[in-house]
């Protein structure tokens, strides 16, 4: 039976070393990391993951200052914000919560935001940084995912890597992350030929591809590592990933589980770049 990856304690590990920084920063410096979130609309999971990074803030010691507005709001608005927010000495990341209203062009609100502050790794800059292997900012999921492979102690460098997903959130980016680690990487997608012949060649396999329980026991290997960063919510109001939990932890070495996996590392490795973001700038 596989070891579980325990997210939530990895997160937490990862939050108690970003507050030790914090009070060393502050002594040293005086600088506080200020984190800056635009919240659009009511959508339900947006408000309750914003919800989530002000508590995480304040038990990190950060400046945490949040703007909402409705969703029928001027894009011009929220560039105005940005543009405020870009100039603002005490704010070092600015998040702004996706997915956007349809009226609102996200690829215009990410490029508005300085690079510097591009906490979420979305900025084409910073993508284009972590393409040529000198990256800032890397996206928080994807670093998030690297972070519990390290301190799960399994190894990246070597193994034959392959990640179903290929969004531009989690896919794209975790592949050039594990390239950048010396894995070999196969991405596959919708329109992969025979897909649990890719699958069962890999020795760490990452789900990101938001179908319930669609990888089986049948598709993995003995001894996979599985990261699983699929949330998808059943009919019966169950939470479940994009792996078959209980099946492929028959199989697998380590795996992590739905809910308490990848999700609490998101948030962590978010303070972990509002806190590298204001280090970057008290030098």
């Amino acid at each position: 039976m596989a070891i579980i990856i325990d997210g939530k304690k990895i997160a937490q590990d990862v939050r108690n070393e970003v507050k030790e920084e914090v009070l060393r920063l502050k002594a040293k410096t005086g600088i506080v990391p200020g984190l800056a979130v635009i919240l659009v609309g009511e959508d339900p999971a947006s408000k309750i993951y914003v919800r989530m990074k002000e508590a995480a803030c304040e038990e990190a010691g950060f400046l945490s200052r949040e703007y909402k507005f409705p969703a029928d709001v001027d894009e011009g608005k929220i560039l105005s914000i940005i543009s405020d927010l870009n100039r603002d000495d005490e704010i070092h990341g600015i998040l702004v919560q996706l997915p956007l209203p349809g009226h609102i062009s996200s690829d215009s609100i990410i490029e508005a935001i300085d690079p510097r502050k591009d906490v979420d790794g979305f900025h084409p800059y910073n993508i284009g940084h972590l393409f040529t292997g000198n990256p800032f900012h890397m996206a928080c999921t994807p670093l998030g995912i690297l972070e519990l492979i390290d301190r799960s102690g399994t190894g990246i460098e070597g193994k034959e890597a392959v990640i179903v997903g290929r969004s531009n959130i989690v896919g794209k980016p975790l592949a050039l992350m594990l390239l950048a680690r010396h894995a070999t990487v196969t991405v596959c997608h919708t329109r992969t030929r025979d897909l649990p012949e890719v699958t069962g060649r890999a020795e760490l396999l990452i789900a990101a591809a938001g179908r319930p329980e669609m990888i089986t026991k049948d598709m993995v290997r003995d001894g996979v590592v599985v990261i699983d960063v699929g949330i998808n919510r059943l009919d019966d109001g169950k939470l479940v990933g994009d792996v078959a939990f209980q099946e492929v932890a028959e199989k697998a070495s380590h795996i992590t589980p739905v809910p308490g996996g990848v999700g609490p590392m998101t948030i962590a490795m978010l303070l972990k770049n509002t806190l590298n973001a204001a280090v970057a700038r008290s030098k």
